[in-house]
């Protein structure tokens, strides 16, 4: 009764600290400079079959857009109005242009291809069709659409309420397919913890019934708990940081238990100090960890690794993999469940001239090779935007809290919201 108590008051507090942050100027470049790349990096040719989809990564991989990136990209847009960078008018034919071009691609009953030609928008590298991508991209679809209302709703709805979540069921195991591909039919399945809570938000609040997924398909997945000098959590199998962020992104947990009692708020703020805590105790072992933490996937001297991670993990703690590599959104994305400690990285971060480029902080760094990334990839400066807009005034969570499809689908999987 005391734990549960003092956590309610921790809450109480996050809730009050989250609701009135300034921005040091540091973090302000950031946010700003992670909203420009998302503006910026958008195919912009109102003529052109990809209008609105935003490049994977940038300056790499010119021509390739993903589905993943373009949900951050039309949620960073309502960001981007409110911060008076771009007019609601600006922000609304970009919002409408982009969900047009949704409406027409090539889906698998409304899921998506993970990659895509920037200019066509046709499938590219033989990608997958991706739950996790759909569902990153089905929240922004859903927080532009509630934001700007209108056509843009109407569009954003028909988008959502067409997808039939239930065809990426696995039809024994009750768990979700990670991917589809004509060539191979579907492949993996989402049965450990980790980034997917989106997905059965999503499925769950759908008004389709033939298409709304049973809530025993979120009671399937597997949750093994540990620790790293925090409290036990519910672990990710690499324990890579951006598996406790990605879905919170969007969702507000913090007053939200499901039928085991699980809080996942309270779960990312353990997670979020077992990686810290991790990182600081191996200062001796890798020089990045002397001015910053995070251990999350990103782009490494050896190429992109989404391996990269921090204990516990796995069955018994070797999962995860540990380079001495780092990447900023790590600290970053965690900003609302550790302020304090994602704080002090960012102040350090710029400090270092090579890792600071036209959009904030590039990807990646590794001090013992005295290696920097040269790219900006997508879904990480997405994450280090949505996060900062929340820890500011929550502006993201109550746009998309506030959407009946949401908190049907919440209520649907049995979680009770407790102040």
């Amino acid at each position: 009764m005391l734990k549960r108590l003092s956590f309610s008051i921790l809450l109480l507090l996050f809730t009050i600290t989250l609701a009135t942050n300034q921005l040091t100027d540091n973090l302000l470049k950031e946010y700003k400079g992670s909203f420009l790349y998302f503006w910026e990096q958008a195919n912009t040719n109102k003529d052109s079959l990809g209008y609105g989809l935003v490049r994977d990564r940038y300056p790499g991989s010119p021509g390739i857009a993903s589905i993943a990136s373009t949900g951050f990209g039309l949620t960073a847009i309502v960001i981007g109005v409110e911060e008076g960078w771009i007019t609601k008018e600006e922000g609304l034919q970009r919002v409408l242009g982009t969900l047009n071009t949704l409406l027409k691609l090539d889906n698998f009953h409304g899921f998506f291809y993970h990659f895509l030609d920037i200019n066509t928008g046709k499938r590219a590298w033989n990608s997958e069709v991706s739950t996790i991508d759909t569902g990153i991209l089905m929240c922004g679809v859903l927080t532009a659409g509630k934001y700007f209302g209108g056509q843009a709703w109407e569009k954003a709805k028909q988008l959502y309420e067409r997808i039939n979540w239930n065809k990426m069921i696995h039809p024994t195991k009750n768990y979700f397919f990670m991917a589809y591909t004509p060539e191979r039919g579907f492949e993996g399945y989402w049965d450990f913890y980790a980034e997917q809570l989106m997905l059965y938000i999503l499925g769950a609040g759908t008004p389709v019934e033939k298409y709304r997924i049973d809530q025993n398909v979120y009671y399937a997945f597997r949750r093994s708990y540990g620790s790293y000098k925090s409290e036990n959590f519910i672990h990710s199998w690499f324990g890579s940081l951006f598996t406790y962020q990605y879905s919170h992104a969007w969702i507000d947990f913090r007053n939200w238990y499901d039928k085991f009692g699980v809080n996942w708020f309270q779960n990312s703020v353990a997670a979020s100090l077992a990686n810290y805590n991790f990182c600081m105790d191996n200062k001796d072992k890798f020089k990045s960890f002397t001015i910053g933490w995070g251990i999350t996937a990103c782009d490494t001297p050896k190429g992109y690794n989404g391996l990269l991670g921090a204990p516990p993990s796995g069955n018994n703690n070797t999962a995860h993999q540990v380079d001495g590599t780092i990447a900023p959104s790590g600290a970053l994305g965690s900003i609302v469940f550790t302020p304090k400690e994602s704080l002090w990285a960012l102040e350090n971060y710029y400090k270092m001239p090579s890792l600071v480029g036209k959009y904030g902080l590039k990807d990646s760094f590794n001090l013992d090779l005295n290696w920097y990334a040269s790219d900006y990839i997508g879904i990480d400066k997405g994450i280090t935007l949505l996060m900062i807009a929340n820890y500011k005034n929550e502006l993201i969570w109550r746009i998309f809290m506030d959407i009946p499809y949401v908190r049907n689908g919440l209520n649907n999987l049995g979680f009770v919201y407790k102040k």
